[in-house]
């Protein structure tokens, strides 16, 4: 296996999981180390750097979520109960997909903060940001003690290997935890190498997401709410070629359907000004596919009509509201239909879907949705822009708590 961080001469399974199985210096990781702190708040600066961010938004978000301050309150969610004590779960095998390229430092970072030794597999399909991470990961390590830089080398291992049911069946056998991202495929791939009696699978299989936007909300809504609507739509669906699994796929508007029709239009004018703006290029192969997706769906009968906004925009609309489809259908490709009440979604939806991105509605509305689905889908409600957003609690699983496990004491 090649070791990307700490960067390293390549190195057996073996040999790898006997050293993150010793004890490291200073004495074992707990919840909340002050030694992974310590890195992780290092590692988080070299993140929020102005040359990075600009090069890789999405870079931004993750040095928030990993700040001093946002690890200290996402380990105050973590409750004791009566006699019970928290103790890290054990070592953690995580495999995460190639198409999103920092998903891993999330899931990485709370299993450390919970006080696992880990090893994630990085994907040599990982490209742009993943390297960014990686160097600045191995940078980190010189701007922390002597004593935690050898705890962390000791216990966090981020590997790249070619297909190989040997190490797999290594590290699945030898995990306390493996945590499964990409896909109903990777799930299924990897569940076929046995874990030990006492351990277990922590997957995210394929979602879907899509959009609400209230006709009465975008009508009552300032120029500049709607230009910053416009704004944080193209972030949620842009960042990763619209490849992720809380991106919308789908906008519904709600309300009346000339108010819908007007709403939709100038939105679209919107977030191509914004397109334009960021001066959005898109790949010859993927105006290719946006194209052979739409004409698809419109031979399936799935679509109405089809609108082309040059090669970065399209939007289908939906012959049926009720039959949505699902799959990725190319970066900057939309199903669009209107519904009369938030109701009309509730038998819509289905448990894949994950992320509700919103503008317009209340708290009120929005938890009426909720309480309708009774939890048979979706898993969140942000509003528009913060559909990427990472936060511990992610596909229904409190991460922290997942992390970790909790022992009772009663004399």
């Amino acid at each position: 296996m090649e070791q990307r961080f700490p960067a390293a001469a390549p190195i057996a399974a073996d040999t790898l999981l006997a050293q993150v199985r010793e004890e490291p210096p200073g004495g074992r990781l707990t919840v909340g180390d002050p030694r992974v702190v310590e890195f992780v708040t290092k590692f988080a600066r070299k993140l929020l750097a102005p040359a990075l961010a600009r090069r890789f938004p999405e870079l931004t978000s993750l040095g928030f979520f990993l700040r001093k301050g946002e690890l200290a309150k996402a380990l105050s969610t973590l409750e004791t109960a009566g006699t019970a004590l928290r103790f890290p779960r054990g070592l953690v095998f995580h495999v995460p997909p190639a198409n999103v390229d920092t998903i891993f430092v999330y899931s990485w970072a709370l299993s450390a903060l919970a006080g696992n030794p880990n090893v994630v597999r990085v994907s040599s399909r990982s490209a742009g940001a993943a390297e960014v991470v990686l160097e600045a990961l191995n940078s980190a390590l010189g701007d922390v003690s002597p004593e935690t830089a050898a705890t962390i080398r000791a216990t966090q291992r981020m590997v790249t290997y070619d297909r190989s049911d040997e190490i797999s069946g290594a590290l699945s056998r030898a995990a306390d935890l493996r945590v499964i991202w990409g896909g109903d495929a990777s799930v299924a791939a990897l569940r076929k190498y046995p874990l030990a009696p006492h351990a277990r699978d922590l997957t995210f299989p394929d979602r879907s997401s899509f959009a609400i936007a209230s006709v009465r909300g975008w009508q009552e809504a300032t120029p500049e709410a709607r230009l910053s609507a416009a704004e944080g739509f193209y972030n949620d669906s842009y960042w990763f070629d619209q490849a992720a699994c809380s991106s919308p796929r789908a906008v519904f508007w709600v309300g009346d359907a000339e108010g819908a029709r007007a709403a939709g239009t100038e939105f679209r004018q919107l977030l191509g000004q914004v397109l334009a703006a960021k001066h959005h290029v898109v790949e010859p192969a993927m105006a290719v596919q946006k194209r052979v997706s739409a004409y698809g769906a419109a031979i399936d009968g799935l679509v109405s009509s089809i609108r082309f906004d040059g090669n970065a925009l399209a939007t289908l609309e939906l012959a049926d509201a009720t039959v949505l489809p699902r799959e990725w259908l190319g970066a900057g490709t939309f199903a669009n239909a209107r519904v009369g009440s938030l109701d009309e979604l509730v038998s819509i939806v289905q448990r894949k879907d994950q992320t509700v991105s919103q503008f317009g509605f209340t708290a009120t509305e929005l938890t009426g949705f909720v309480t309708a689905l009774a939890g048979r889908g979706v898993d969140r409600v942000v509003p528009f822009g913060s559909a990427l957003t990472f936060a511990g609690v992610w596909d229904g699983y409190d991460l922290l708590a997942e992390f970790s496990r909790l022992v009772t004491v009663q004399a």
